[in-house]
C-alpha cells in the first residue's frame, strides 16, 4: 500500500497538485518513524519532481495561452505561413488569406493586435493574432506571406522579430455589443 501512496504523490507532484512537502512525507509513517522506499520509487519521484526554485516547464502541446497585458514586448525568431494554405480554417473559424494582416502565436490572446518589428531591418507593421502556432519550438510568430513582405523579410523565410502587444480590440465587429 506505501507503494501505491508514494507513487500516487509522486503522479500529484508532476501534474502539480501537491508540494514538495508532501512528497518528503511519502517517506513517513502515521506514527512519525521512517518507512524504507524502493529505490525505483525513488527515481520515480525524482524524475517527475520539478527542480527547486524552477517552476516545470509546461509538456509539449498543453501550454495554455498566457494572460497578456498591453505594452508586453517578446522577442524571438518569426517564420512565415505557407501560401498554399490559404482558405484553410483558422483558429478563429476564419479563413486564411496570404495577403492579410494575420500572425499566429502560442500565447498571445486571439483577436489581439501587436506590433511586429524585424529586427534586421528596423521595418514595423501592425497585425492581428487569429491564429496559434508556429509548431517549430524556437520559433514565436508565423506571419501572413502579405506581412513578411511588408516587414521585408526577404526569400529566407525566417527573421528575428520584437512583438508588442497593442491595446483595444482587434475588429470592429468585436469592439460592438452583444445582442441578447
Amino acid at each position: 500500500m506505501r507503494r501505491y501512496a508514494a507513487t500516487f504523490l509522486a503522479a500529484l507532484l508532476a501534474f502539480g497538485w501537491a508540494s514538495g512537502a508532501a512528497l518528503a512525507r511519502a517517506g513517513a509513517r502515521d506514527d512519525g518513524r521512517a518507512t524504507a522506499i524502493s529505490r525505483h520509487e525513488q527515481s520515480h519521484a525524482n524524475v517527475h519532481a520539478a527542480p527547486a526554485g524552477r517552476a516545470r516547464a509546461p509538456r509539449r502541446g498543453r501550454r495554455a495561452p498566457a494572460v497578456a497585458s498591453p505594452g508586453l514586448t517578446q522577442r524571438g525568431h518569426a517564420s512565415v505561413y505557407a501560401s498554399r494554405l490559404a482558405g484553410r480554417r483558422m483558429a478563429n473559424g476564419g479563413r486564411f488569406d496570404p495577403r492579410s494582416d494575420t500572425v499566429a502565436s502560442r500565447t498571445l490572446p486571439l483577436g489581439a493586435r501587436v506590433r511586429v518589428t524585424n529586427l534586421r531591418t528596423g521595418r514595423s507593421a501592425v497585425a492581428h493574432v487569429r491564429d496559434r502556432g508556429p509548431s517549430a519550438r524556437r520559433r514565436i510568430l508565423d506571419l501572413s506571406p502579405g506581412l513578411a513582405a511588408r516587414l521585408g523579410m526577404g526569400r529566407t523565410g525566417t527573421a528575428p522579430v520584437a512583438v508588442t502587444l497593442l491595446p483595444g480590440l482587434s475588429t470592429p465587429a468585436e469592439a460592438a455589443p452583444r445582442r441578447r
